[in-house]
């Protein structure tokens, strides 16, 4: 029998072209299981497909999958880290200082 993380896996990595890059974390509480997916930036579009409607049918489906076990299943779909995040794995970008913002508005 296939469970809901063993499910998006397969449907996702089909999907995309970096199926390397595939996170899938299961969170369950009391309003159900929460499923957080992360893919690659280049990815994006293909899973969330045009007017979202590949991430609508994927959550239905994972909904369907969720029924026959009595969950409720959600998924989340997080953004793609930036390049700054990916190179340094620190999610805040390097600070600047005032002048150096104003200088770059070039509000002179």
């Amino acid at each position: 029998m296939i469970d809901d993380v063993q499910f998006l896996e397969y449907v996702v990595k089909a999907l995309v072209s970096h199926p390397d890059d595939v996170k899938i974390k299961r969170t369950v509480d009391e309003m159900g299981v929460l499923m957080t997916l992360d893919v690659h930036s280049d990815d994006m579009g293909k899973v969330i497909g045009r007017a979202g409607n590949t991430a609508k049918a994927i959550r239905i489906l994972l909904r369907v999958v969720g029924m026959k076990h009595n969950a409720r299943v959600n998924l989340k779909i997080n953004e793609p880290t930036t390049d700054f995040t990916r190179r340094t794995g620190d999610s805040t970008p390097p600070s600047r200082d005032l002048d150096e913002a104003i200088e770059d508005l070039n509000l002179e």
